[in-house]
């Protein structure tokens, strides 16, 4: 029991074990790799920040927390002197757009870093599968369906990723992975290979320049249907704020 969580003692003991394995004396980045429902949050910031006084952790995130559980971790961390969080680390894809509902305004809020995993969707964003793929749709996503995610969209998406690849002439994965880069509050995104060419296609990605029209069309057909307190929210927020100011001519 006492092998998992966000416990002191399971921290303290995972760094040292991480440390020795590592042949290192110090971990650059160290997160939280899932949310504790037990642990109090303020054992685990003591402990994140005991390894940061030590020099033995650098700089501390998390990944998976819901944006409440990040906000309340952030102000303890100010009220007590602790090392805050820097990093989230997150699902986004074009695919699954509900972190923009609450995680990215704390994000541009505190200034964090955002870390997306599985930027493809598990591969489903590669362009092998649904309506219009040419191979036969194998790897990982046709035995583990993960993450899940409403295929309606998916695919309404890939149909213009597809046409998005041809005329920049590459890949369906180079438009997903493209797209996620282009948006400001992603620090980084995690990928996978299983081939060279899947790698040269992720890396093609860094290069790609999605222009303005592209955005829009993926935005568009990717969007996420209106949510309380979302839309109320945006009502609340319509014209309290100025435009900016214009020099007088």
């Amino acid at each position: 029991p006492n092998q998992r969580g966000s416990s002191r003692g399971h921290i303290m003991d995972s760094v040292e074990s991480s440390l020795e394995r590592l042949q290192l004396d110090h971990i650059d980045l160290y997160q939280l790799h899932g949310t504790d429902a037990v642990t109090p949050i303020e054992e685990t910031l003591r402990a994140l920040d005991d390894l940061v006084a030590s020099g033995k952790v650098r700089y501390v995130g998390v990944s998976n927390w819901a944006a409440w559980r990040i906000a309340k971790a952030l102000g303890i961390a100010d009220r007590k002197g602790f090392a805050r969080f820097e990093t989230v680390q997150s699902y986004y894809s074009i695919a699954g757009r509900d972190l923009e509902r609450e995680i990215v305004p704390l994000l541009n809020e505190e200034q964090l870093g955002l870390m997306v995993w599985s930027p493809m969707a598990g591969g489903l964003l590669s362009g092998k599968y649904g309506p219009g793929a040419t191979g036969n749709g194998e790897g990982r996503r046709a035995s583990f369906n993960f993450p899940p995610v409403n295929e309606d969209r998916a695919w309404a998406a890939v149909a213009v990723m597809r046409e998005i690849a041809g005329k920049h002439g590459v890949s369906v994965a180079t438009v997903a992975l493209g797209y996620v880069l282009a948006k400001p509050f992603v620090m980084s995104v995690i990928i996978g290979a299983s081939r060279m060419e899947q790698l040269e296609q992720n890396l093609a990605a860094t290069e790609l320049k999605l222009d303005r029209d592209d955005l829009a069309r993926l935005d568009e057909v990717s969007a996420l249907p209106p949510e309380y307190p979302g839309w109320m929210l945006e009502r609340q927020a319509a014209g309290r704020r100025p435009a900016p100011f214009a020099p007088k001519k």
